[in-house]
């Protein structure tokens, strides 16, 4: 497919711009053509327009309407992997098989909603009857059910440019809960990215929805994301990136005339634990666990452990060992983008000049790469400061040991919001500690034992979400089939006769969904004749 760089808008291509910015190969610093245009002003406002106009027309649309354009998408990936997988390779250096499996999980999700939309039960319809002759007043028919937001906005994010890029889960939900999506693309992916756009949008053609059910917008830098987020048509947002990014938009969204929701992942550092019995017991298998984890896909994930506490004495002395040995063989890497290769050098250098910090483990690198790290620290430095525990994007982790139980529940109590936090023990250890997880719990969305947080798998319980500054909204998570309710409402009818009420709170139950009726779990039909409203 020949890449042209323009904006999708709905149907047309945007304008050659005087903006124009190039991708580049990470690992060979080569320029890639061609020359993309970054969206004007006018067609941010035209994305957003064609978008409200969708909406009529989409949010109304069956779940099994929804599902078979869901699948379609897929399906057209799928067609392109081979030159996809290429221009991402080409973009990010990422390996082509961490790419390869990258565009199955990006399918797999597209696929997953799909089958929950057909289903149709995610609507969490309920219905409570009429008691018209309740005392000392009569109760009307009342039923509720989840509705769409409106027109989304999702970002594409630097560190996976398909699974949470353009067709990524933000996008995938959004279209699955009946929104039309306008996508931010990530300018380090801009080919990706069109690729991904140019697919989808023919799934729009091919499955005659309105124009604005998708747009793909290119901006080199920030202005169209703040443009897009302050939009008055807009009515929701998906992002996944730093903490300053993420925290401008989210600024931006709540300080709009009509405030929106935006739900954000920003930052994560993943406390690991490992606890005395798991560390004398398994000291060589959790430092191998440990070095594959937060050295995965060069320390750019944002489950990457970044901290890990451990107890004082001689099996951390061997673990610390065993790290390093593992360290010093390793190769270098590639990061995503010069930016961050920048940003991983300037946090490295910041934490060589602290003086409670040292250096256990390094691998020495030649210019343009980045070589892993490992820190460590005592537990007492840890807590006076909290610099400490921020984030470094990259392959970098912090050991931090402690000297007693007390000592680790003050760290774990003054820890921030996380992604993830991990506890490596025996069944003695968690018995003796049980009150870490009590504790852990309220820090972070996903708690792991004796794993590691780096994969995270697309399913129905899965949650990819944490307290702030992991996100901006802990109640939600952006991976798995709960992320379909950040782009849903509740929506109550009252008293409305069956025929004007949507197919899943019709009395005859048409799509034979589960539905709350009087308070319990039923696919069961209303009976005929009883009274729906207050006669």
């Amino acid at each position: 497919m020949e890449l042209k760089g323009r904006s999708l808008i709905g149907s047309q291509e945007g304008a050659a711009t005087r903006d124009v910015f190039y991708a580049w190969n990470p690992r060979t610093n080569e320029q890639l053509q061609p020359a993309f245009y970054s969206a004007s002003e006018e067609e941010i406002d035209q994305a957003a327009r064609l978008a409200a106009e969708a909406f009529a027309t989409y949010g109304r649309l069956s779940g099994r309407d929804r599902a078979a354009f869901l699948r379609s998408i897929a399906e057209k990936i799928e067609g392109l992997r081979e030159e996809l997988v290429e221009r991402a390779h080409q973009e990010t250096a990422l390996p082509k098989a961490r790419l390869e499996g990258e565009t199955a999980r990006t399918c797999g999700q597209l696929r997953l909603f799909a089958q929950v939309v057909e289903e149709g039960s995610w609507v969490m319809a309920r219905i409570d009857r009429a008691q018209p002759d309740r005392k000392p007043l009569p109760r009307p028919d009342i039923r509720s059910m989840l509705r769409p937001l409106g027109p989304v906005v999702v970002f594409g994010a630097s560190n996976f440019p398909l699974a949470f890029s353009v067709a990524g889960g933000d996008t995938a939900s959004a279209l699955a809960a009946g929104n039309p999506v306008v996508v931010k693309a990530h300018p380090a992916h801009p080919g990706t990215s069109e690729l991904v756009g140019r697919a989808i949008r023919q799934a729009v053609m091919e499955h005659n929805l309105p124009d604005g059910v998708f747009s793909l917008l290119f901006d080199r830098g920030t202005q169209a994301g703040i443009s897009l987020v302050k939009h008055p048509l807009i009515k929701a947002a998906g992002f996944t990136g730093s903490h300053r990014a993420g925290r401008a938009l989210m600024d931006a969204a709540a300080n709009r005339p009509e405030p929106i929701p935006f739900f954000a992942e920003m930052s994560s550092t993943n406390p690991l634990f490992i606890l005395p019995g798991a560390l004398r017991e398994r000291t060589a298998q959790i430092a191998e666990g440990l070095y594959g984890s937060f050295t995965l896909g060069a320390g750019q994930f944002c489950t990457k452990p970044g901290m890990v506490f451990l107890p004082d004495g001689e099996s951390a002395h061997q673990f610390t060992s065993q790290l390093r040995q593992l360290v010093e063989r390793a190769d270098a890497f590639d990061l995503l983008t010069p930016g961050i290769r920048d940003a991983f050098s300037a946090s490295i250098r910041a934490r060589l000049q602290h003086r409670a910090l040292r250096v256990v483990a390094e691998k020495p690198v030649t210019t343009g790469k980045a070589g892993a790290i490992v820190f460590e620290t005592d537990a007492s430095s840890f807590l006076k400061d909290p610099e400490l525990a921020e984030e470094i994007f990259g392959p970098e982790t912090l050991l931090v040991r402690h000297s007693d139980r007390e000592q680790i529940l003050e760290i774990a109590r003054n820890l921030g919001g996380h992604l993830t936090a991990t506890i490596h023990g025996t069944e003695q250890d968690l018995h003796d500690f049980a009150d870490l997880v009590s504790i852990l719990e309220r820090k972070a969305g996903r708690l792991i034992f004796n794993g590691f947080p780096t994969g995270v798998e697309v399913c129905h319980a899965m949650v990819h979400g944490g307290p702030y500054p992991a996100t901006s909204d802990s109640r939600f998570t952006s991976v798995g089939t709960l992320a379909i309710f950040r782009f849903a409402r509740p929506v109550c009818y009252q008293a409305f006769p069956d025929t004007a009420l949507p197919d899943e709170l019709k009395n005859e139950n048409p799509l034979g969904i589960w539905r709350m009726i009087d308070g319990e779990w039923t696919k069961e039909p209303i009976a005929a004749g009883h009274l729906t409203a207050v006669r």
